[in-house]
């Protein structure tokens, strides 16, 4: 993308209503006004929250809004270059229960309040094969320990990619800390009984990983304590 045009959709980001870009000191020194205020101030209602971590484009928040009109959707991704499509999108089908979050993950924590999220999505993230990227995939034990923060107790975790190495990793990493694991599967798109949601809604991506015969991977799990 050329720097025109990813300067253009920074631009057009800051004056969507639908995303919001506080820095990196808003956050942390807690001045960040919709931490526990979520429901009540962007979405004006009282359904369940939910979050897709590293949501890209936005492909799966923008699915996932359009089939629960019931709940609210946050997509957070820290390249607001590629959420622009998402967030342009909701803004032109209307769509307004989902928004977009430009921040790092790390960050987690200080962006929403103890128990004020539902359930989460991880969608295809980048697998950090290499042992000294271990600190970056997005289910190790302390990014584990920061979704539990601002999960409800009976919270919910998805995790969808078609690594089987993250797959194996997650799974030995749940089973190892005594995580629940709720349902587990080594490709959705073969074996009966997938969750809908998992199959229904595929990114770009994903479309094109099928067309290899790349099976994609799924996990459903609760974090405990």
């Amino acid at each position: 993308m050329g720097s025109k045009n990813k300067l253009r959709r920074f631009k057009e980001n800051e004056a969507f209503a639908n995303v919001f870009q506080p820095t990196r000191d808003e956050l942390v020194s807690s001045n960040f006004n919709l931490k526990g205020n979520w429901r009540t101030v962007v979405f004006k209602n009282n359904n369940p929250l939910v979050l897709e971590l590293g949501c890209g484009k936005g492909e799966y928040s923008i699915a996932l809004a359009q089939k629960y009109p019931n709940k609210n959707f946050i997509g957070i991704d820290i390249k607001g270059a590629r959420f622009w499509r998402g967030a342009k999108t909701a803004i032109e089908e209307n769509i307004n229960n989902v928004a977009f979050l430009r921040t790092q993950i790390e960050l987690i924590d200080y962006a929403f309040a103890e128990n004020e999220v539902d359930e989460i999505w991880i969608t295809f993230p980048d697998p950090q094969i290499k042992y000294k990227r271990t600190k970056h995939r997005m289910t190790n034990a302390k990014f584990l320990k920061r979704y539990n923060k601002i999960l409800k107790p009976e919270g919910i975790v998805n995790l969808k990619t078609d690594s089987e190495f993250m797959h194996g990793y997650t799974l030995g990493l749940l089973h190892g800390a005594g995580h629940e694991v709720l349902y587990a599967n080594h490709n959705v798109y073969k074996q009966e009984g997938s969750p809908e949601e998992v199959t229904s809604i595929q990114t770009f991506y994903e479309s094109q990983y099928l067309e290899q015969n790349k099976p994609i991977t799924y996990i459903r799990f609760k974090i405990n304590g």
